[in-house]
């Protein structure tokens, strides 16, 4: 034992089996047991939600696979409602490998499934039933599901005690998540402390090593009832190896077995290398302790203290996940972090055992909410930090914490503002083609200046009651977050071809999260649709404008080919040319054949580099004639993913046979980036 102390005096050793884990994390989290082939599996249900038709679930066989079934009645519906967790299934469906984002910087399912150690999806056709009987781990599970469902805070109480944010409303979320303070309502190394805690003192008669065994045999007991979250995985083995190391006197210091806590995690589950929450806990929690020495005076100076270094060092990792920071956020977290963990926690553990503590709960709640509600937000938009700006990032950080010294604060920063407006100091010309399905969005980009032509749009379709989801999804709330991913916190101008919902059904959504300064229509007379819209304008004080002919931006134009009004909105599309440096690019819109024939009577085009494909790829545009004058170099056709119109067409597929052809729906979305005698492109692949 004493060679054992001797041996982990030696700190260097820890790094090096941080190292030595992390490189092991990364080589074995892309091996699978099963492959695409596969179309059959049974094992236990280890998750589920429901919403609407929807019916999602993992499965856990040989390994975990996410499985996704559409519901063919209510009377099924409640059927798989009522199916306990731990229940023994066999499924038939195809396997799917996971798709990474189609859109710069966002959110990669791909990524996020591996996290789990998930490594396919599955389209199921199939559900059976083998087996309804149990383990005790899904009973207990199951027991503390039942017993809360009914109570008035029965989604605070499962996010609590098992970590389930599914039943948490999504509007209240987004709240927390605006006022930076999300991070609370996972269950942390604070909460399982306090639950250590509460149960040591019940156990305070007992020898230690009887009541530190129980109390370890529950905290594991309690990881494998909450599937395993990194949060928690982390604060259990933390709790165990600093009572080794207590017991033991290894004189380990606290900051190593932190450490060595994290090699011991990632070794036993390498995909937590993956894992942002992970992530997150562990900086947070090593800069604590490293820098300790720091927190010290009285309770609201402490308190302070811990909340900015928190903020600080965990910084990049929000602004790498979310672009935008509530800078008043660490202010916000000094209310939250002890009035959750030292009020609403404890109390969920009261109200489970008593429930007629339930109403106090649900009041103390409706006043956090309350006061949420009243919490100033100051949220700054901040472009994804490179690997160079993170270094030096925590490089200042380092010798700010070390010295404590204000020159360092101010170079950090500094460092950031440099960071946020570097883009002033790029000359380039950017043209995104968004992947958006089974619509339009293209943003061109130079400096500060930005125009967003058309916004895509999801079609909904009238459902019956019991399929319709809680959860709406707008494919503009990815590209909104791409849009911040590149320091976009205002759009120029924003052009709407024609008043089609594939054009225009976003753009909503985009006037909510970003200023607008200018939005300008098509000729022709609007539509229900923009009639909708133009209300909505108003209301946002946005100039607006319709049929123009020119419009100056970054330093050269965009022309609008105006030939005349037409009877229909696809030939009223907005046709628009541009030269980005010697470049040429158009926008074709919905435009048809008629339109394409005009345009060639009024306009001396010549050759084009980049061709916008009218209409998706449709056979109503892209005529032989149109496309043999323009000649393009390349042609971008933006179309969903086994679209029902069976866009693109083969004809216009020929046609273009002399242009290098992206799709969206192969593609992803793609990147034309212009800058003097050069064009770049690059593309967001979803394989």
């Amino acid at each position: 034992m004493n060679k054992l102390r001797i041996i982990l005096q030696f700190r260097f050793i820890f790094w090096i089996v941080l190292i030595l884990t992390l490189i092991y994390s990364f080589i074995s989290i892309n091996n699978s047991i099963y492959s695409i082939d596969t179309n059959q599996v049974e094992g236990i249900l280890y998750s589920k939600s429901i919403d609407g038709d929807k019916f999602s679930f993992i499965l856990n066989g040989k390994e975990k696979v996410k499985c996704v079934y559409y519901l063919q009645s209510e009377k099924e519906k409640e059927y798989f409602e009522s199916l306990d967790l731990g229940t023994k299934l066999k499924i038939n469906g195809t396997f799917n490998n996971p798709s990474n984002n189609t859109t710069f910087n966002t959110f990669n399912y791909k990524k996020y499934l591996r996290s789990l150690n998930i490594f396919y999806s599955v389209s199921v056709d199939n559900i059976y039933v083998i087996n309804k009987d149990v383990s005790l781990r899904y009973k207990v599970k199951n027991f503390i599901i039942n017993r809360v469902k009914n109570y008035k805070s029965s989604s605070y109480l499962l996010m609590f005690l098992l970590g389930d944010k599914s039943l948490l409303d999504e509007v209240t979320f987004n709240k927390y998540s605006e006022l930076g303070v999300s991070h609370v309502f996972a269950i942390s190394g604070l909460h399982i402390s306090l639950l250590a805690g509460i149960m040591l003192f019940l156990l305070r008669k007992l020898k230690d090593n009887y009541k530190y065994s129980i109390v370890i045999i529950f905290l594991i007991s309690y990881m494998f009832i909450t599937n395993f979250q990194p949060s928690i995985v982390r604060s259990v083995v933390f709790f165990i190896i600093l009572y080794i190391n207590k017991k033991l006197y290894l004189d380990i210091d606290t900051r190593d077995c932190l450490l060595l806590t994290i090699g011991i995690i990632l070794l036993l589950f390498p995909n937590f290398i993956l894992n942002v929450g992970f992530l997150y806990s562990s900086v947070i929690s090593f800069s604590l302790v490293t820098f300790g020495y720091l927190i010290n005076g009285n309770f609201i100076t402490k308190s302070m203290k811990i909340s900015l270094i928190s903020f600080l060092v965990s910084l990049p990792i929000m602004v790498n996940s979310l672009y935008e920071v509530n800078i008043l956020s660490f202010l916000n977290n000094l209310f939250f972090v002890p009035f959750i963990s030292f009020v609403i926690y404890p109390l969920s553990l009261i109200s489970f055992i008593l429930p007629f503590f339930d109403s106090l709960l649900y009041l103390l709640l409706q006043l956090m909410n309350l006061i949420g509600n009243h919490l100033l937000v100051f949220k700054i938009i901040i472009p994804k930090m490179n690997i160079w700006i993170i270094i030096i990032y925590y490089l200042i950080l380092f010798l700010l914490f070390k010295s404590y010294q204000k020159k360092y604060f101010l170079l950090l920063i500094l460092l950031m503002l440099f960071h946020k407006y570097s883009y002033y100091l790029d000359n380039s010309f950017y043209v995104y083609y968004l992947d958006v399905g089974q619509g339009d969005a293209i943003l061109i980009k130079k400096k500060n200046e930005s125009v967003l032509i058309d916004t895509g749009g999801v079609m909904t379709y009238e459902k019956a009651e019991w399929k319709k989801r809680k959860k709406e999804y707008l494919k503009s709330d990815t590209y909104i977050t791409f849009f911040k991913s590149i320091g976009i916190d205002s759009i120029t101008y924003m052009v709407l071809s024609h008043g089609d919902n594939d054009h225009i059904g976003e753009t909503k959504n985009v006037v909510n999260n970003f200023k607008v300064n200018n939005i300008i229509f098509n000729c022709g007379t609007f539509n229900d649709l923009e009639k909708e819209l133009i209300d909505l304008i108003k209301n946002r004080d946005i100039s607006y404008y319709s049929c123009i002919n020119v419009l100056k931006f970054g330093g050269t134009k965009l022309y609008f080919l105006q030939t005349r009004e037409y009877d229909n909105e696809n030939d009223n599309s907005n046709v628009i040319y541009v030269e980005l440096y010697k470049y040429k690019f158009m926008f074709m819109g919905d435009a048809g054949v008629v339109k394409e024939k005009d345009i060639l009577d009024k306009y001396n085009l010549g050759n084009i580099d980049v061709l916008k494909v009218g209409h998706h790829g449709s056979r109503t545009s892209s005529s032989e004639e149109f496309i043999n004058k323009i000649n393009p170099k390349y042609s971008v056709i933006s179309v969903g993913t086994k679209n029902r119109y069976g866009h693109p067409n083969k004809e216009v597929l020929d046609v273009l046979t002399n242009s290098k052809i992206y799709r969206t729906d192969q593609d992803g979305s793609i990147m034309f980036k212009i800058k003097k005698q050069k064009i770049k492109i690059k593309i967001c692949t979803s394989s």
